[in-house]
């Protein structure tokens, strides 16, 4: 009954059932720079799991150096709650998410990791980053991320 209302990620893309990420142009000037990265956090991402139809939870954190542009927080935001019935697994969503902002946005650096909740005590993050050097200050925003499951040991 659930899955009636679940659209996979692939069909959902195929169908241009996601929003379009807008863009402003960056406020300062990048090139003389080494820093000015941005890190936007997004505690209430939703998916669901393709197999079991159960939602997926997490937070998205996105870090980047613009180049050129910037992402527009509305239509980013709009853009992460378009995930709510689309059917996909962590590691793919947090895929599409990066591949999709470096496209757009074409930036210098760039991070994003997907923190997923533990769902029957297995905690899941995936983390994709563009191989160029982080950016002065890039550390001091990249929060260590700990898992949420406790083991025996804690």
């Amino acid at each position: 009954m659930f899955f009636q209302n679940v659209t996979l990620l692939d069909d959902a893309l195929k169908a241009n059932m996601l929003p379009e990420l807008e863009t402003f142009p960056c406020p300062y000037d990048s090139s003389k720079v080494k820093s000015g990265v941005i890190r936007i956090v997004f505690p209430e991402f939703t998916c669901v799991c393709p197999k079991t139809g159960y939602p997926d939870f997490a937070s998205i954190a996105l870090y980047y150096l613009p180049s050129e542009k910037c992402v527009e927080l509305k239509s980013w935001k709009l853009y992460l709650n378009s995930f709510r019935m689309i059917g996909t697994f962590h590691e793919t969503v947090t895929s599409h998410l990066f591949t999709t902002l470096n496209t757009v946005l074409k930036p210098k650096w760039l991070m994003v990791a997907g923190d997923f909740f533990p769902r029957g005590n297995v905690d899941t993050t995936v983390v994709f980053e563009t191989p160029t050097e982080r950016p002065s200050g890039a550390d001091l925003l990249i929060t260590p991320l700990k898992p949420y499951c406790k083991s025996f040991g804690e």
